[in-house]
């Protein structure tokens, strides 16, 4: 056997290091996931934190009750904190409007828009369009959504509206375009749409207020399970997931139920972003950390 050098011996004990050096790096621990990181949705272009504010507690009535002040200092703690990611539709009377009021002096390129078109809107799709952008204040929106589509044949019903939508990508008016649905008929339609850049689903591990066959909203508790098997379908496509109705739209009275929600959401269901409406600064912080301590 040949004799070890003092050559060989510092060349092994160098490898040696290299090697524990490498092993530490690979079990550092991951990057901390927080609410307020940008992700993107899907394959779209568009990123938003992983928390929005939403505007229709109750088709935005809970919202609009604060006025217009309030609302405006509920917005900016929302943004002070690190939430960039601002939701609305045009069923809820008045809310984009006040929600432009509340981001206005705000640059815009700091935060993300999304707002819902209300499918009965059939005729001449593109001024729609354009009114719901100047409701917000905007030339653009990130997102926008056909508003709660019902029918298990929405995409060929809708088609119209569908075109519509795909035209103003073109032009930049929407960045990205998807459904927001109500109901596992027209859900059972998501997973294998081509249209569809973002998809927006209920979602909690109660199944309060979420998809049943009901054909209309009722209390029945909807299917978690196939909920859950459609959104990672869909996400698996390269299709972007918001969830809503995180809170069982309020009737998680207590802050166990709340964290047991998102972090169903977040690391069951595996959705990019979640929407909940507030009423005071408290709700915002509580959101934050919640969703914080479902990553930890």
């Amino acid at each position: 056997m040949a004799r070890s050098t003092r050559r060989d011996f510092l060349k092994t004990t160098v490898a040696a290091g290299m090697l524990t050096s490498v092993a530490g790096i690979g079990a550092a621990s991951p990057i901390k996931k927080t609410a307020t990181d940008l992700v993107a949705l899907g394959d779209s272009e568009v990123k938003v934190t992983r928390l929005a504010f939403g505007t229709g507690t109750f088709s935005g009535r809970v919202q609009r009750d604060l006025g217009q002040a309030d609302f405006t200092a509920l917005v900016r703690h929302a943004y002070d904190h690190g939430i960039r990611f601002f939701e609305t539709a045009d069923s809820y009377h008045g809310m984009p409007q006040m929600l432009a009021a509340a981001l206005k002096g705000v640059p815009r390129d700091s935060y993300r828009l999304m707002t819902k078109y209300n499918t009965a809107e059939m005729e001449n799709p593109q001024a729609t369009i354009r009114r719901l952008c100047s409701d917000l204040g905007t030339d653009h929106v990130d997102i926008m959504l056909l508003h709660c589509v019902r029918s298990p044949h929405w995409p060929e019903e809708l088609k119209p509206l569908e075109d519509a939508f795909s035209e103003a990508k073109e032009k930049k008016i929407i960045l990205a375009h998807g459904a927001s649905v109500h109901g596992l008929q027209p859900l059972r339609r998501f997973p294998g749409d081509k249209w569809l850049d973002v998809a927006m689903i209920r979602m909690n591990n109660k199944g309060v207020k979420m998809d049943s066959m009901d054909t209309h909203d009722s209390d029945k508790l909807g299917d978690v399970k196939e909920v859950v098997e459609h959104v990672k379908q869909v996400h698996s496509q390269g299709i972007g997931v918001i969830s809503m109705k995180l809170v069982g739209e309020g009737r998680f009275k207590q802050r166990e139920e709340r964290q047991a929600a998102l972090k169903f959401a977040m690391n069951v269901a595996g959705v990019d972003a979640v929407t909940i409406g507030y009423k005071n600064t408290g709700e915002i912080d509580e959101a934050i950390e919640n969703m914080n301590l479902a990553f930890a």
